[in-house]
């Protein structure tokens, strides 16, 4: 089987180093592909450009993981709209069928739910642009893909840590972290964990659905993590204060879909995984 990604930054990258160690082929499109391992067949390839190489005639699934290249409206609907639809046309172009096209969305599509519980059930209800922009990807893929034969799949992965993704670990080191005055939940899903949810959705041999919540089995308020990470370092913990707006809103995914297709996560909860940043692991394939 060839996999195709479209977008092979750290998270595609960690991805095509375990759909290689399955065995497949897999072709990695970026801006800097002489930056990819050699498991990973790099592609030069600007997804917001028209202009995209040729997709493997024997492509099974597509990967489209972007990133935008500043925190603007702009730059989200160039890296997420257009660079979908750049991707559905080349596939048209070249008239390849795939058996799925899997989109990395946000939570940040659920806004803010005051605490409350959401799922693949929950209406989208973003409460900024970043999320407006990312629904609109996910319905353009489902439109696009619909009576193709090609499954549409939208992973929405909640808050990103791992090797390299460092943001709260950084902030209890400098002293910087403030723990809310309020309970603010968090939900978050380790960098290894969300490329083998990719690899487990593009290979298991089973009926998909068109969304999933990716994230770890614990959403966790963000004192009890800042506390946490302050305990596992040895330092003391961050003081209590206003902590700002909180980072794609107040509320709780629940997992239960993905984990109901066999996933199993190796970290189930942010101790876990946090604990595995802390002391500098981070295994990049199985």
């Amino acid at each position: 089987m060839t996999v195709l990604l479209a977008g092979c930054g750290d998270l595609g990258t960690e991805a095509g180093l375990r759909f290689a160690a399955l065995g497949h082929r897999v072709v990695g499109w970026r801006r800097s592909p002489a930056k990819l391992p050699a498991a990973i067949e790099g592609t030069t390839a600007d997804l917001t450009s028209a202009d995209l190489p040729p997709v493997p005639a024997d492509t099974s699934a597509v990967v489209i993981a972007v990133a935008a290249d500043s925190p603007t409206e702009e730059a989200y609907r160039s890296a997420y709209v257009r660079g979908v639809a750049n991707v559905l046309d080349a596939v048209e172009r070249d008239g390849v069928t795939p058996q799925r096209i899997i989109f990395v969305s946000s939570t940040a599509v659920y806004g803010d739910a005051g605490g409350g519980w959401v799922d693949e059930t929950t209406p989208p209800n973003p409460g900024c642009f970043s999320g407006r922009v990312l629904v609109e990807a996910e319905q353009l893929l489902e439109a696009r893909l619909a009576g193709t034969g090609t499954a549409a799949i939208s992973l929405r992965l909640g808050g990103i840590y791992g090797p390299g993704r460092t943001r709260l670990i950084d902030q209890v080191k400098s002293g910087s972290a403030v723990i809310p005055e309020d309970v603010r939940y968090t939900n978050r899903i380790h960098r290894d964990d969300a490329a083998a949810a990719l690899v487990h959705l593009a290979t298991i041999n089973a009926a998909v659905a068109p969304v999933y919540v990716g994230v770890d089995n614990e959403p966790a308020d963000l004192g009890t993590v800042l506390r946490f990470l302050a305990t596992e370092l040895g330092l003391p913990s961050p003081s209590v204060g206003d902590a700002g707006p909180a980072r794609g809103g107040n509320k709780r995914c629940a997992n239960q879909l993905l984990r109901s297709t066999g996933f199993a996560f190796t970290f189930p909860t942010f101790r876990e995984g946090y604990r595995d940043v802390i002391a500098g692991n981070g295994v990049r394939h199985p």
